[in-house]
This record gives C-alpha cells, sequence and structure tokens, in this order.
C-alpha cells in the first residue's frame, strides 16, 4: 500500500471504508508528521483531540454508519471559530480565543453524528493576519514557508493551508479566498484548489475580512479530492448566513468523467500582456496545448476591465475590513491593553496592541474611504466598476464555457522581498481578483514549473454555479499529465 501521507483524500477513503488501515493509523501518522511544526503550518495542534476523533471515526466505520470522507485528516484555516481548537485568525488580537461553536464548513467536513462527512482535524493552520495578504508573511505568528524552497513565500492568506498540503503534512486543507487566496498559495505550492461561487459554502463561524468577497473552499493535491471536498462543505444556510445560496448541496464527483470535446475555453488577451512572466507563460501554453488535444478548443476573449480590479478590491475589501473588526476592541473577547485610563484609552491600546501593520493599514484605508466627501468619490464609483466587471464576465460567457489562464504572472517570490512595498503584494493579485470582485467560481491547478524549480498553476474560471465543469476541466487535465503528482525533494 502507498505510504498513507502520499495518499489522496479519495484513496484514504478507500482505505479507511475497506478497514485496510484504521483512522487512528492515519492520524497518528499524520500528527507524526507534524512534529518540529515544518514550514510554520500549524498554529495549533492538539494530538489528544485529534486521536479522540479518529477513535470516533472507528466506531462509526465499524457500526455502518460512516460519513463519506469518514476517518480522513484535514487542517483548518485559523479563520473558522472551532471548540476544540484555539482560533487566532493569525492575529494577536484573538491570541488563545476559544470559540463555543464550529463554523459550519467544520462542521459539515466533521463529526458524522451531526450530519458531517466525518473527517479527523489534525489542527488550525497559519494564515496572514485575518486573511490580508497575498504571501503569509502578515501572520503574527510568523511566516510560512514554501515547501519547494523554503526561502520562498508560499502565497497568501491561506498559504499555511497550501503549505501544509504541499508538504503532506495534511491530505487536505480547508481555505478562504477574498481575492485570490485559495487560488494563489495553490498555485505557489503545486497544489489544487478551488473558490465556489460567493455564497455556495456557509460563511458562518468564518472570522469575516471583506463580507461581499469572503468564501471558503476546499485545497488539495487533486480536483477529484477537491471534488469531494466540496460536496462536503457545500450547501445553504440561510437561518445562520444571511449571504448563503439558496440552492442544494451537489455531488460535484458526478461529472468527472465527462469529455472535454467541445467545450470553448476563453482565453482573455488582458491576462497574457507584459506582467506575465515568460516562464509562466510557457506552463500555461503547454497546458491550454494538453486541454486542446483533449477535444477543448481554445477562443479569444476579452475582459476589458482587468486592470481595474486592483483599485476596486482595495477600496471594498479594506471597506468593508474596517466595519468587520471594530467588534475587536478588548471588550468581549481576545486581548485587552493592561494599561489604559478610560474605555477609549483601552479600546486605542488593545487596537495598537493587536493588530499587525498591514491591518491597521488597510483598516485606515477602509475608513477613509467610507468618511464623508469620499464616500462618493471612491465607494460608490468602485461598487458600480465592480458591476461592470462582473458584466464583463457575462460578455465573455456568451462565447466560451470556461476561462483559462495563469493565477498570478510570477512564481513565489523570495520571503521579504516586498516588505518595503506592500503594492507589489496588491499587483500579484491582478488576475485572481476579477473573479472574485464577481463572484465566480475559480480554481487553480498544477500546470508545471517556471523560474527555480517553482510551481506554476492555471486558472480555470466558470460562470455562476458552475463548479463541477471546472472540477472537470481540471481532472481530465490531471489524468492527462503528472504535474499534481509532483512533490517537493525530501518530501
Amino acid at each position: 500500500m502507498t505510504t498513507l501521507h502520499d495518499m489522496s483524500v479519495a484513496q484514504l477513503a478507500q482505505a479507511l471504508q475497506t478497514k485496510q488501515v484504521s483512522a487512528v493509523e492515519v492520524a497518528t501518522a499524520f500528527l507524526a508528521r507534524t512534529g518540529g511544526n515544518p514550514h510554520n503550518a500549524f498554529l495549533d495542534i492538539d494530538s489528544e483531540v485529534t486521536l479522540a476523533q479518529a477513535q470516533a471515526s472507528d466506531a462509526r466505520i465499524a457500526a455502518g454508519t460512516a460519513g463519506a470522507l469518514e476517518g480522513v485528516p484535514i487542517a483548518h484555516k485559523d479563520v473558522f471559530v472551532t471548540r476544540d481548537f484555539a482560533t487566532t485568525a493569525g492575529s494577536k488580537i484573538l491570541s488563545g480565543y476559544r470559540s463555543p461553536f464550529d463554523a459550519t464548513v467544520v462542521q459539515k467536513l466533521g463529526a458524522s453524528e451531526l450530519g458531517g462527512a466525518g473527517m479527523v482535524s489534525l489542527g488550525k493552520v497559519n494564515c496572514d493576519e485575518f486573511a490580508m495578504g497575498s504571501a503569509n508573511e502578515n501572520s503574527a505568528y510568523g511566516a510560512v514557508t514554501n515547501p519547494w524552497d523554503t526561502s520562498r513565500v508560499p502565497g497568501g492568506s491561506s498559504g499555511g493551508s497550501a503549505a501544509a498540503v504541499a508538504a503532506r503534512l495534511a491530505p487536505a486543507a480547508t481555505g478562504t479566498d477574498t481575492g485570490g487566496s485559495i487560488r494563489q498559495p495553490a498555485s505557489f505550492c503545486g497544489i489544487t484548489g478551488i473558490k465556489p461561487t460567493y455564497g455556495r459554502a456557509s460563511r458562518y463561524g468564518m472570522i469575516a475580512y471583506a463580507s461581499s468577497l469572503d468564501q471558503a473552499g476546499p485545497m488539495a493535491r487533486t480536483a477529484e479530492d477537491c471534488a469531494l471536498l466540496l460536496s462536503a462543505m457545500c450547501g445553504a444556510d440561510l437561518d445562520r448566513d444571511s449571504t448563503s445560496l439558496d440552492v442544494p448541496a451537489e455531488n460535484f464527483s458526478a461529472k468527472l468523467g465527462d469529455s472535454l470535446a467541445g467545450l470553448r475555453i476563453g482565453i482573455p488577451k488582458e491576462f497574457f500582456g507584459e506582467g506575465l512572466a515568460a516562464d509562466v507563460r510557457t506552463a500555461i501554453d503547454a497546458a491550454l496545448k494538453t486541454l486542446e488535444a483533449e477535444g477543448a478548443k481554445l477562443v479569444p476573449i476579452t475582459l476589458p476591465r482587468t486592470e481595474l480590479a486592483i483599485p476596486v478590491y482595495y477600496i471594498i475589501a479594506p471597506a468593508e475590513a474596517s466595519s468587520n473588526l471594530s467588534r475587536f476592541d478588548g471588550v468581549k473577547f481576545g486581548h485587552r491593553a493592561k494599561d489604559y485610563t478610560d474605555l477609549v484609552s483601552m479600546y486605542k491600546k488593545t487596537r495598537a496592541e493587536g493588530f499587525g501593520e498591514e491591518v491597521k493599514r488597510r483598516i485606515m484605508t477602509g475608513a477613509y474611504v467610507l468618511s464623508h466627501g469620499y464616500y462618493d468619490a471612491y465607494y460608490l464609483q468602485a461598487q458600480k466598476i465592480r458591476r461592470m466587471i462582473a458584466d464583463d464576465f457575462q460578455r465573455a460567457f456568451a462565447e466560451c464555457d470556461v476561462i483559462a489562464g495563469p493565477v498570478a504572472p510570477t512564481v513565489a517570490w523570495k520571503l521579504g522581498n516586498n516588505a518595503s512595498d506592500p503594492l507589489a503584494d496588491y499587483l500579484a493579485d491582478i488576475f485572481t481578483l476579477p473573479a472574485s470582485l464577481a463572484g465566480l467560481p475559480g480554481m487553480s491547478v498544477p500546470v508545471g514549473f517556471g523560474e527555480g524549480k517553482m510551481p506554476v498553476g492555471m486558472q480555470l474560471i466558470g460562470n455562476y454555479l458552475s463548479e463541477a465543469r471546472l472540477l472537470n476541466v481540471a481532472h481530465q487535465y490531471q489524468l492527462a499529465t503528472d504535474h499534481h503528482l509532483q512533490k517537493p525533494e525530501g518530501i
């Protein structure tokens, strides 16, 4: 049998259901790999909790009441609140915080007696503070390193999730994507990740950054695994999440065998311009040729407002963040400053001590664009252009079924490269932001390697609720190639 940590989610689920291995054995093997916390990927691990969940999974398998993914381990991004592990959102202001409940996504993937898929939690993984960042260098608990080259970033904000999967510390992890935070780290770490249509997965219990953009999604090594995970994660949660879509849960694995013959793949000229690195373009072009060989047809399209996505996003997201993060004031939970004179002093000192530089920058930007005299000039205009960007996609989808292009302009950069220039990080999001602003599903698929033998991901974007089609395109590509099977040296 293949080494446990090299097995996919689908393979582990099969081995567990057929009792070739026990959930306790699997959990023990992965806990051993997390010892010493390679790549600074994990923020909280509790082996007693994990093994207790594994024992419960073994009991359900023995009783014939197992969930769809019973006993398979998973790591959760530290923006999903959990009862059994601390939740910090990568911030000192929530240091040691314990939630009295689990996020809906955690619950749906967890214990099957509560309606979940039966997965076993390995703990919480590192992320940029409040999911604000493109490199996972903004965590208050230290940067995550890329398993392919520890001198480079893993991408952000779900960098801990991506690094854990790439380094075989977990077979899968949850992530969140506000402006590309599943797709970009998946690309940089050579794994597969998908952001579903906005509202597909419940936001209840997911610590908010930008409420109209944040969306949960799975990160794993294959499209097949992501389909299994997404099927478990999605579903209406109307009583608890006002942004949840009223659409039934779907089996995203059902169409994984469909042919790509006749599929129209849109190629936006704006995604292949001057700023795209030659090594990334070479890998993407080769992947597109593979899809053509599978029967797909490449169609030139245009997304004319692509460049406007950056200023639009960095007005809307900070505006929403400035509102969402006002709750972290030291009164009810989290960090509270020790020395203060009155209530206002406590607010100021608590937030000054608890928030990192990038979070403060975005709160200040958001407060500014929402202030009297600037709301109409900035925030309102950004919302209008956001609508136009969404309309551009609908015009494009009249000509194609799926859109393909790069995830990021370059491969992962060196740690600290952009420390003095936050705008450089912002510009790296140019290809992922448009789909986020439009609320469309998008995913990253490993398609090769670029400079420094670093992974390159291809982005696939679909129309609303077309996750099954995206996953099938990715799956067919992965049947024809082996990029997703490659792993960092020494892993």
